[in-house]
């Protein structure tokens, strides 16, 4: 597998990766597969009608992961995938996927990825999708995630999506169905500024019997950036769920948190809190207190914020 300076930082910022990882992979870029490997618990198939894979993990496979980074580093670039997964009953895997772009000139770069994930009984998965934008040219770079899972009985689904920086403009659109027993966690983390935009769509919908969800969705917008939250809890059946929507607004930034709730169940528990705020001022004279400079005590308080 050949990569570049460029194609190493990307990897780096997105999935962690400083060399080849351990376990199945594939790794895409500009538009084609750059290497793929697979185990003998996973397996990872290209799809024959569109572009995108299908990974298969095999019931009761633990202790193994999947990678999938997507980077593209030209620009005009647009990209496109289906993915597919495929978790067997019992079984307990990591996936890292995310995106990175690196944009040299002037027109924009977009990668859209749909993901479904079917997670079957009893079976657990951690997802961990990082987007980040980085060059020097003046086009955009442009990031559409669309996640669909749906978890079937006594299944856990652990969704990690962050938007590091340097991204221009996303719509993230994730929906959830949970079975009985199902269990969802979802922690967003995301940081807007310049121009930017980021629009974030969550649906779930608790379908099973003592199913639950937990949405924390953290945020940083500043500058001129503008983003907007949608996230709504759906109870069809006796079930728990929590939203917690916070956001720090800068400059001029426009912030717009929207958490929504529906109970169509008498013993669906659902809550929703939102807040919207900026730095406290005590904050910054602590950390100045401590030697730090305005601008590096505000970098220490967001950091900690979105971590």
């Amino acid at each position: 597998m050949k990569l570049n300076v460029i194609d190493r930082e990307l990897l780096e910022k997105i999935a962690e990766l400083h060399s080849v990882p351990q376990g199945a992979y594939n790794i895409r870029k500009d538009g084609k597969a750059l290497d793929r490997h697979t185990t003998s618990n996973i397996d990872i198939i290209p799809k024959k009608d569109r572009p995108g894979i299908d990974i298969f993990v095999k019931p009761n496979t633990r202790g193994e992961s999947v990678h999938i980074p997507v980077i593209l580093s030209k620009t005009g670039m647009e990209d496109m995938v289906y993915n597919t997964f495929h978790i067997g009953e019992g079984a307990d895997v990591y996936i890292v996927a995310g995106c990175g772009i690196h944009n040299p000139g002037s027109k924009k770069s977009q990668h859209d990825g749909i993901h479904d994930f079917y997670v079957g009984k009893g079976a657990r998965i951690k997802y961990v999708e990082r987007h980040y934008g980085q060059g020097k040219g003046t086009g955009d770079r442009v990031l559409n995630p669309t996640t669909y899972v749906e978890v079937e009985e006594g299944g856990v689904a652990e969704l990690e999506m962050v938007q590091i920086r340097g991204v221009d403009y996303t719509k993230r659109n994730t929906k959830v169905k949970l079975h009985k027993d199902a269990k969802l966690i979802v922690t967003e983390r995301l940081l807007t500024d310049q121009r930017q935009e980021a629009h974030s769509i969550i649906d779930v919908e608790l379908v099973g019997e003592d199913s639950s969800a937990q949405i924390i969705s953290r945020s940083v917008a500043k500058d001129e950036s503008k983003q907007i939250f949608n996230l709504n809890l759906i109870g069809l059946n006796k079930c728990r769920g929590h939203i917690q929507c916070d956001s720090i607004i800068m400059d001029n930034a426009h912030v717009s948190s929207i958490p929504e709730i529906t109970a169509r169940h008498s013993d669906a528990q659902l809550v929703h809190e939102a807040a919207i705020g900026k730095i406290a001022s005590e904050q910054i004279i602590k950390l100045e207190t401590l030697g730090f400079t305005e601008n590096e005590a505000e970098e220490i308080i967001l950091e900690g914020f979105l971590r």
